[in-house]
């Protein structure tokens, strides 16, 4: 870990998260959305919103995994951060989070509710500050890691991509 990133994960207090990289949660509304007024595909009801910080150095990388909610990626800082992802019918995207608005980079990214995604720096001697937003609110119940096996057999012609970005 750098000098730099270790300020921020201790300014910031972020933590070790299960996809990789550091995270901590900076929002969860106070208010709920009850279950019978949000989508099916969630079990219970949820936080209007969530918001938490999100950290990746270098080699890091953020797992391939997808939620039930759609997620903004906001950039802070660092070097443009890339945001792969494959929607269910298997269109691979791939956005450059950044700050650089005339190399087509952007400081927003959406990724919609049910897309497998994962994330890395492009500068692998740097790192990306960002953070993410969640509506409904993000629960971990929503979250579900890839197991690469199934995904390279769901979407074939993203294997190399799909081994990059998964742990198994």
């Amino acid at each position: 870990m750098t000098e730099a990133v270790r300020k921020i994960v201790e300014k910031l207090q972020l933590l070790p998260h299960p996809e990789g990289g550091f995270f901590k949660e900076v929002y969860r509304s106070e208010e709920v959305i009850p279950k019978e007024g949000i989508p099916q595909r969630f079990p219970d009801s949820r936080s209007i919103s969530t918001s938490i910080y999100y950290l990746l150095e270098g080699e890091d990388i953020s797992h391939f995994h997808k939620i039930k909610s759609d997620e903004i990626w906001h950039f802070y800082s660092g070097t443009t951060l890339l945001l792969h992802q494959i929607d269910s019918e298997g269109k691979y995207s791939c956005i450059h989070v950044g700050n650089n608005l005339e190399n087509g980079e952007v400081p927003q990214a959406l990724v919609r509710n049910g897309n497998w995604f994962a994330a890395e720096v492009e500068n692998k001697n740097s790192y990306a500050l960002v953070g993410c937003t969640v509506a409904p609110g993000f629960d971990f119940s929503d979250f579900e890691l890839a197991v690469q096996k199934d995904l390279c057999y769901r979407f074939p012609q993203h294997e190399d991509l799909i081994k990059r970005f998964t742990a198994n």
